[in-house]
Order: C-alpha cells, then structure tokens, then sequence
C-alpha cells in the first residue's frame, strides 16, 4: 500500500490566481496544500477524509504567473484515524524548468466515516533512512503543537 503515500499535482499558475501584487494569492496556494493533502490522505485510508490541521506554512517565495507548479504530498506519519503529511510546493518558470521550492507545511487529515465519526486507517511504517527522519520530524510538531495548544489555553 505504500505506492499510495504520496502524489503530485502539477499544473500552470493562472492570471485569476493572482493577488493585488501580481502574484498567486497565499489563499490560493493554502487551497492547493489542501486539495493535494485530500487527495494523499483518502488514497492512503481509502477513506472520506477531512482537514484537521494545518501547521507552520512557511513562504520561501512567490509563484509568478504562467509558472509550472508541483504541490507534492507524502505521508511523513498515520495515528490511529489520521495522517500527517508534509506537503512541498515547487515552482518554475517553464522556459528554465528549475524548480524551487516555494511553501512547506504538514497538514494533517482525519479519515471519516458517512456520520463524521473518526475511523482507523493503516498504519505506515517508515523503513528508508529518510522517511524515519520525516516520522521522526512529524512527531516533534506534534509535541510543539501540544504545547502551543496548552499555552494558547492560558489566553483564549
């Protein structure tokens, strides 16, 4: 099952993706993080998925207009009923076709069933080197995120 832990959307920014600088919109860009989390989570659960959180989206820099764009999505971690992925967005402007990567966050899905009600998923179990240290850094987010949560309770 591990060929279903991660996907690629590739597509070319367009003119109504834009904001008031000229730009693709941040909103755009969370919207396709979205969009490709689903699309990774429900193949991997093979379950209606819904969007639990997102965190620490970090803009390394624009995505101009008529670029080529890669949202790649791959599970780095699975809980009992939910999937954390890390997600990358590369662009390039397709004359040079030299990718950069422009956004990163992990978003993390819940599997579903018909009433909304949590239900379990497959486990994946990193085995490569590499997909230990994404595990590895999917559980530290976790733990910072549970900080932040019982700091945030302190003021809201």
């Amino acid at each position: 099952m591990d060929t279903n832990r991660e996907i690629t959307f590739r597509f070319i920014s367009e003119p109504n993706d834009t904001n008031f600088g000229g730009k693709v919109h941040g909103g755009v860009v969370m919207k396709w993080i979205d969009q490709a989390g689903f699309a990774c989570a429900t193949a991997w659960s093979q379950q209606y998925c819904v969007t639990a959180y997102v965190g620490g989206i970090k803009f390394y820099r624009p995505i101009h207009i008529g670029y080529l764009v890669e949202v790649k999505a791959k599970i780095v971690y699975t809980g009992k009923t939910s999937m954390h992925i890390a997600i990358d967005v590369l662009a390039t402007d397709p004359k040079i076709m030299k990718y950069e990567k422009t956004t990163h966050c992990i978003i993390i899905f819940v599997a579903v069933d018909s009433m909304g009600n949590p239900v379990p998923i497959p486990a994946w179990v990193p085995e490569k080197e590499d997909d230990i240290k994404f595990q590895s850094y999917a559980i530290k987010l976790m733990d910072m995120r549970k900080n932040i949560t019982e700091e945030m309770r302190n003021y809201f």
